[in-house]
């Protein structure tokens, strides 16, 4: 791998383990362009098309007051050319509102896989699949399977 890969990739995961993990403001300002494109709509309850850094913070603000225990592991990277894709598994405590989804008090894991375009180092375009499905289903806003019949 070379070098600017590398540098990609650790830049890339300072995303999910310093903002996410840590609340760590700085980190996004560090290592996210200022004019970064989102590819995931904006959660209920947060402005529509809020664009770039100050839009990630905003996000990361609500769903660290929402799930104050809020954590990702990473499970794989990969990083080729300009793109780093991350597999993560991100667990939390329902503690507070979220998409306009009162708080349950009940614990989730979900997986989540992003793909992170990045340009001198910096993170500049983002990709994100995610299980809401099993994290709604886990908080009790959708029935499972089992619960439903």
């Amino acid at each position: 791998m070379s070098t600017l890969q590398d540098q990609n990739k650790a830049n890339a995961l300072r995303v999910p383990n310093e903002l996410f993990n840590q609340g760590n403001m700085a980190a996004a300002d560090e290592v996210v362009a200022a004019d970064y494109v989102e590819h995931a709509p904006a959660p209920p309850g947060l402005p529509p098309g809020l664009p770039g850094l100050p839009g990630l913070k905003l996000f990361v603000t609500a769903l660290r007051a929402a799930f104050p225990d809020f954590q990702y592991t990473v499970e794989d990277t990969m990083a080729e050319g300009d793109k780093v894709v991350i597999r993560l598994t991100a667990r939390g405590t329902h503690k507070g509102e979220f998409a306009g989804i009162p708080a349950t008090g009940k614990q989730a894991t979900w997986s989540e896989i992003h793909i992170c375009d990045m340009a001198d180092g910096k993170l500049v375009e983002h990709w994100v699949a995610q299980d809401q499905l099993g994290l709604l289903q886990q908080l009790g806003v959708i029935p499972a399977p089992a619960q439903a019949r």
